[in-house]
């Protein structure tokens, strides 16, 4: 951990910045199973609000793994330091009054409380929304556009969650979609009706 260092903190207040940027930032956190429609939603979401003129940028969990991420594996340990780190990012993005859109799956409730309590002891509290983007393992299974469940089940990948590493599912989360009943469009929409009705957007 660094020592001798001090937080130096800015000229302008939160609530300064976001009206004068006329935008409230915040993180809306999407988790569930691979396959299960998180990266879709998550683009589909980003380019809606950009559309509306409103500031919006997507962290993608395979993309981060390009750059920032890219030290880490998918053991327990690593897939704990991969969301600690993003966490911390979408902070920043939202405290920059961006609307910060997370795609990961984040397996472990542990991590997502983490990764919510960094926004949520912030002064002032900057709001942090969990959207269990939700569909059976056979669904999944199914999809798997990427091959990756086949592969794992074959034994080639290890560590695989759903198969071979826990999902724990969000017993709270505040947006739940269930990806087998709902389109692309309609998971969207969810989420904005949402965010209007919070005031993080307008109508």
């Amino acid at each position: 951990m660094a020592t001798n260092i001090t937080f130096h903190p800015g000229s302008v207040t939160q609530t300064e910045r976001d009206e004068l940027l006329g935008q409230k930032g915040a993180t809306i956190w999407l988790t569930g199973l691979s396959a299960s429609g998180k990266s879709t939603i998550a683009t589909a979401l980003e380019q809606h609000l950009l559309h509306k003129k409103l500031h919006a940028y997507r962290l993608d969990g395979d993309n981060i793994r390009f750059g920032l991420n890219k030290d880490l594996g998918f053991d327990q340990a690593s897939r704990v330091e991969n969301i600690r780190r993003i966490g911390e990012v979408s902070l920043l993005f939202s405290l920059s009054s961006t609307i910060a859109i997370t795609a990961f799956i984040s397996p472990y409730i542990s991590d997502r409380e983490l990764a919510r309590s960094l926004h949520e002891k912030h002064s002032p509290a900057i709001p942090f929304i969990e959207v269990y983007v939700d569909a059976p393992i056979e669904v999944v299974e199914q999809r798997d556009p990427k091959g990756l469940y086949k592969k794992a089940r074959a034994g080639e990948i290890k560590d695989f969650t759903g198969v071979s590493a826990p999902y724990e599912a969000p017993p709270n989360a505040e947006i739940h979609i269930r990806t087998d009943q709902v389109d692309v469009a309609g998971a969207v929409e969810i989420i904005v009706k949402y965010l209007v009705e919070k005031g993080l957007i307008p109508a």
